[in-house]
């Protein structure tokens, strides 16, 4: 794969039960940009999987020439998403409803650790495609996948978050990840303002446009800098 020259690659990583199919309608707005995209299939479905499994799964499909990327990690995504920056240099990460990791903690765990499980209305079909278009959802059916790898048992490798500058989005709709709790997480997590996007959990289907405008707004601009983001401070 050769990638003709743009300004910026961004690298779109799913979420658990996705595909790359959940960034369809997200990659052609940033494509029409002038930017380079790459969505990749993370191989959950694969019980053998572990999390540096899924990482190299995003790192082994970039081009060896490829300049550092924006890599975009959707729910689940967050935990693969800062693994790729350990592996290759990355311009900025972005959480976009997204599972935040600490060192050491596992996907089942986040979800007691955080107080997920305490809330509401969560559990079912309606907090996740609450705002997708029926014919979406079908869709999206099609292209769902078990989530059988054993990296959702396995503690995130790393001693601390990278330092990379990062930027957190929020769904202002999110029916799974409702603001106030994810504001919690990344604050105690990163430190970090939250910034909010339109749209539910699965904003990158419904909601298309807010999120490619978000991503594009916050790109890095030069070296060490960014708008609208900053480097975590160096905590576990």
């Amino acid at each position: 794969m050769e990638l003709a020259p743009r300004r910026h690659l961004f690298v779109l990583v799913h979420g658990g039960g996705g595909s790359r199919w959940d960034w369809h309608r997200v990659a052609p707005r940033l494509e029409a940009a002038g930017h380079a995209v790459l969505a990749v299939d993370l191989p959950t479905d694969d019980a053998d999987a572990g999390l540096w499994d899924l990482a190299d799964a995003v790192v082994d499909a970039m081009p060896a020439d490829a300049p550092a990327p924006v890599v975009v990690g959707h729910s689940l995504g967050g935990f693969t998403a800062p693994l790729v920056a350990a592996r290759r240099p990355v311009a900025q990460l972005v959480l976009l409803a997204a599972m935040i990791p600490r060192a050491g903690e596992s996907v089942a765990d986040w979800w007691t650790d955080t107080g997920h499980g305490e809330l509401e209305g969560t559990d079912d079909d309606a907090a996740f495609y609450h705002d997708v278009p029926a014919a979406l959802i079908a869709e999206a059916r099609v292209h769902e996948r078990d989530v059988q790898a054993r990296a959702m048992a396995e503690p995130w490798p790393l001693p601390r978050w990278p330092d990379v500058p990062t930027r957190v989005l929020l769904a202002a709709d999110d029916r799974f990840f409702p603001p106030a709790f994810q504001r919690r997480v990344v604050a105690e997590r990163l430190a970090l303002e939250p910034e909010l996007v339109a749209g539910g959990h699965y904003a990158p289907i419904s909601r298309p446009d807010a999120v490619a405008t978000a991503l594009l707004e916050g790109l890095p601009d030069g070296p060490g800098r960014t708008i609208g983001g900053r480097r975590p401070p160096p905590t576990g």
